[in-house]
């Protein structure tokens, strides 16, 4: 089947845009001590370079469910795609594990055990493979509740044991110490990301209509989820753990009101992403411009571009270590804090943020735009699961 050009460009669009929020968060001079969204200490520029990254994993898992949907459809065979869903989720899984972990902190060891948003996607694929018999409509009823419900979870009156430690993990972030100096943290909780892959499924739908309904349709979607966000955070008493206070200034007010929590993704921060990820899809329907052409070719290749970028951001922040006078043997990467030393500044100033952002991006254009080409000219059975 032929690709669809919005999804490559919207893909495309957050993968690069995640790449500024990986390059802030290993490299910037505040990010191991300072969170960019805590009004107390940030600034508007480095709240919006953290924020505007928020659209990055709802889009990435959504547009997984949507792109399981075409799969499925293109394949008419619901036990070899139940399958593969599995077999697929599994392996993103260990991947996690295995391999996103020792190139996100640099420890065989395995100091700390992330469970992010590769190992929530192979959750959801599983589920997902498990659930094909069901109608897609069905599939998205199912995603919905959730997103709309899961916030109700912290009411629930669980006894302290091991149910209320099960559950927490599925829905909310955890951290489990497994032994001295070794975690267990639950960085994306399965369930309210599940969520939001089935409504990515069952949305896979909307790609069979013609351009121009798909394109209406998505404007209304998503000025309909931005317009239900404005009027729920108004209202400021359900959908995000916290709520939204006047600040001393109007921007900082405006900072307050879309400060919305991601880790568990709350309702008002899935209505927020998605409804703007509904309109990137509608006005990248038909693009053709140079700059949509770029994009795509990241957005063609997302676990290749995602696994490329870690490693080249994490290998750049060893060099950036070592060009302000760390030795190795100063760096700490059993610590979580990625090899940079605890207690001594190190990093660099938002600005350089920005260009090292650029560079990533100029240096792995090539080798995504070469695997993409490969992988579309090829058939090799790997090919699926890269």
């Amino acid at each position: 089947m032929k690709r669809i050009n919005s999804i490559d460009v919207t893909r495309g669009i957050v993968m690069v845009i995640m790449a500024l929020d990986h390059v802030r968060d290993l490299m910037h001079v505040d990010a191991i001590t300072q969170s960019p969204t805590n009004l107390d200490t940030t600034t508007p520029l480095l709240f919006f370079t953290r924020w505007i990254t928020y659209l990055c994993a709802p889009t990435f898992v959504f547009l997984a469910g949507t792109s399981a949907y075409i799969s499925f459809k293109n394949a008419n065979n619901a036990a070899a795609s139940r399958r593969f869903l599995i077999q697929r989720g599994c392996y993103l899984i260990a991947l996690e594990f295995l391999v996103v972990n020792l190139i996100l902190f640099f420890d065989p060891a395995f100091h700390t055990l992330l469970f992010e948003v590769i190992a929530a996607i192979g959750f959801g694929f599983i589920v997902l493979g498990l659930l094909l018999n069901a109608s897609p409509v069905t599939i998205g009823f199912i995603g919905l509740v959730i997103l709309f419900c899961h916030n109700l979870f912290p009411l629930i009156p669980f006894a302290e044991g091991s149910a209320k430690t099960f559950f927490t993990l599925l829905f909310n972030l955890t951290a489990i110490p497994l032994s001295p100096g070794r975690v267990f943290v639950m960085a994306y909780p399965p369930v309210p990301w599940l969520g939001i892959m089935l409504v990515g499924f069952a949305s896979g739908k909307f790609f069979e209509l013609a351009d121009e309904k798909r394109k209406s349709l998505f404007i209304r979607i998503g000025v309909g989820a931005l317009l239900l966000f404005a009027a729920l955070r108004l209202i400021n008493s359900y959908g995000d753990p916290v709520t939204w206070t006047p600040q001393e200034t109007t921007v900082f007010t405006f900072l307050s009101f879309i400060n919305v929590t991601k880790y568990a993704p709350s309702l008002m921060f899935c209505l927020v992403t998605l409804g703007i990820m509904f309109l990137m899809l509608a006005f990248t329907e038909r693009s053709a411009s140079r700059l949509g052409r770029i994009v795509s070719v990241y957005g063609k290749v997302p676990l290749f571009y995602f696994l490329m970028h870690f490693l080249l951001i994490h290998l750049l922040l060893v060099a950036l270590l070592f060009l302000q006078g760390f030795s190795w043997e100063q760096m700490e990467f059993a610590s979580g804090t990625f090899g940079r030393p605890k207690g001594v500044e190190s990093g660099v100033a938002l600005g350089v943020v920005y260009l090292l952002w650029i560079a990533v991006l100029v240096i792995l254009y090539k080798p995504c735009l070469w695997y993409g080409k490969y992988k579309a000219t090829h058939g090799d059975w790997w090919l699926k699961y890269l």
